[in-house]
């Protein structure tokens, strides 16, 4: 990020960029699902404050770890072009989701990825699995699950591209709402910083993501709700996919829009309505 910024604006090198690296609560707390102690927020809540008291004029999520709803006084100013979006199956056992042997132990965090895979695969048993890629990587050595499934644009981000595995096509394993996605969040009347990272902002991405989390925000999703969403850009419009499964995966409801880019967060409110209607159930079940 600080070196996209200096390329865009090279007077900044001369009082330089600071970085200053804030560990969140969702970073510290590695011993407990995240649904249990405050869902999405956990990732957001102590940079947003330094943001709101001034201590930093910029932050860097991940965008799928963002709530819908923002405190008073902050935005999501741009977000980056996307990386890879697909979730990829890394296994001791098997080189696919289909190949794992009856009753795998597979390790995940995720109420999405362990609801998609008792849907496909209910015979497979799924232990809680969190940590950084290097922790959870050392937990399958150790036996404590055969397969993981990790997001691929955190792996490329990281240079990891050593960890290879089975990538997860979105037909088959839809990922979760703004995965692959960066954006920066700035303060609403900073203009100084807003004009900075404009010209780093990335229109399709935009679209995609003004879908997505309009599907998310319909279904008042959190890291309580299995919910997956992703847009794609398909014959000049956009192409938005959506899915909520029951956390046991015996149900799954999807659906899908197509239309202009310019109605992106119609098409997710849209899409978003007829689910919120066909899995009423399941979301009841979470509330």
């Amino acid at each position: 990020m600080r070196d996209r910024l200096l390329a865009h604006s090279p007077h900044l090198s001369e009082r330089g960029v600071a970085i200053e690296v804030i560990k969140t609560s969702g970073d510290r707390i590695q011993d407990r699902n995240l649904a249990e102690i405050g869902g999405k927020g956990l990732f957001t809540k102590e940079i947003e404050e330094a943001l709101l008291d001034g201590r930093v004029d910029l932050a860097v999520h991940s965008m799928k770890d963002m709530p819908t709803v923002l405190p008073p006084g902050l935005c999501l100013a741009v977000v980056l072009p996307r990386e890879d979006a697909r979730d990829v199956l890394i296994s001791t056992e098997a080189t696919s989701l289909s190949s794992l042997p009856q009753g795998t132990i597979v390790g995940t965090s995720s109420l999405r990825r362990r609801a998609q895979l008792l849907h496909r695969r209910p015979d497979l048993r799924i232990v809680d699995f969190r940590g950084n890629v290097d922790t959870r990587l050392k937990k399958l050595h150790d036996g404590v699950a055969a397969a993981t499934i990790l997001a691929r644009a955190g792996l490329n981000r990281l240079g990891r591209t050593d960890i290879l595995g089975d990538l997860l096509a979105p037909e088959d394993f839809l990922p979760a709402v703004a995965q692959g996605i960066v954006t920066v969040e700035c303060r609403e009347n900073d203009a100084e910083t807003l004009a900075l990272v404009a010209p780093l902002g990335d229109a399709a991405t935009q679209q995609s993501a003004d879908a997505e989390r309009a599907l998310l925000r319909e279904l008042d999703g959190s890291c309580r709700t299995p919910i997956a969403g992703y847009a794609v850009h398909d014959d000049g419009g956009l192409w938005l996919r959506g899915l909520v499964v029951a956390p046991d995966g015996a149900k799954a409801v999807a659906g899908a829009r197509r239309g202009p880019t310019g109605d992106a967060a119609a098409l997710g409110t849209d899409l978003g309505q007829e689910l919120l209607s066909k899995a009423s159930d399941i979301l009841a079940s979470l509330s």
